[in-house]
């Protein structure tokens, strides 16, 4: 049997891997044609293998519902220059919070998908998450990992590892902040005490 021509419709064709924002990384396998009330309407169909479904959006409606091709090599490099950041966590009400980071995670965009998987982060020495973190973390690894995947033709074992190198790279995620405000305070007095020493044998 002859493979199958890939068919292309608004920018995407068969076999290539998109983002669908609520779901993630899947692979458009067909276009289907069906008729809706006297209409002829093309459907792409949308394989997610790992969540074993198949999801069909109407062409004419991918710009709208936020479908998007996979990330450039750049935009995979800058996701994970985010993971490397400070983690930016707002003094609100977890469930406020909760709600943003979910809407990042859906919003199938790479970068702000990082920011959750960096700003729910915790390395073994700080204070563990709760179980509500816990899970929107594992969700935004999961789904930055799947894209790193097809990006770099990586498995995502492999992916998800470099994702937590880029991790540990970033600032020291040792102490909490107020330790680590003291020690640095500290380490400021000691260095005027040394200033005042040299100024005292200059005279």
């Amino acid at each position: 049997m002859a493979a199958k021509k890939s068919i292309q419709r608004q920018g995407f064709k068969t076999g290539e891997h998109v983002v669908y924002p609520a779901h993630g990384v899947g692979q458009i396998v067909d276009i289907e044609q069906q008729e809706i009330a006297g209409f002829a309407l093309e459907l792409f169909v949308i394989d997610f293998a790992k969540d074993k479904m198949k999801l069909r959006v109407p062409v004419p409606k991918v710009t709208s519902v936020g479908m998007r091709k996979i990330a450039e090599a750049e935009e995979v490099a800058k996701s994970l220059k985010t993971v490397q950041g400070r983690a930016r966590i707002k003094r609100t009400m977890w469930s406020r919070r909760a709600q943003e980071y979910d809407a990042k995670i859906n919003s199938g965009d790479l970068i702000q998908i990082a920011e959750v998987v960096r700003d729910l982060f915790r390395s073994e020495n700080q204070p563990e998450q709760s179980y509500s973190e816990r899970q929107l973390y594992e969700a935004a690894l999961e789904r930055m990992a799947r894209e790193l995947s097809v990006v770099n033709r990586i498995s995502e074992t492999e992916a998800v590892n470099l994702i937590e190198e880029n991790l540990a790279k970033g600032p020291r995620r040792g102490p909490k902040p107020e330790e680590q405000a003291q020690a640095d305070g500290e380490g400021e007095s000691e260095e005027s005490d040394d200033e005042n020493d040299s100024e005292e044998a200059a005279a």
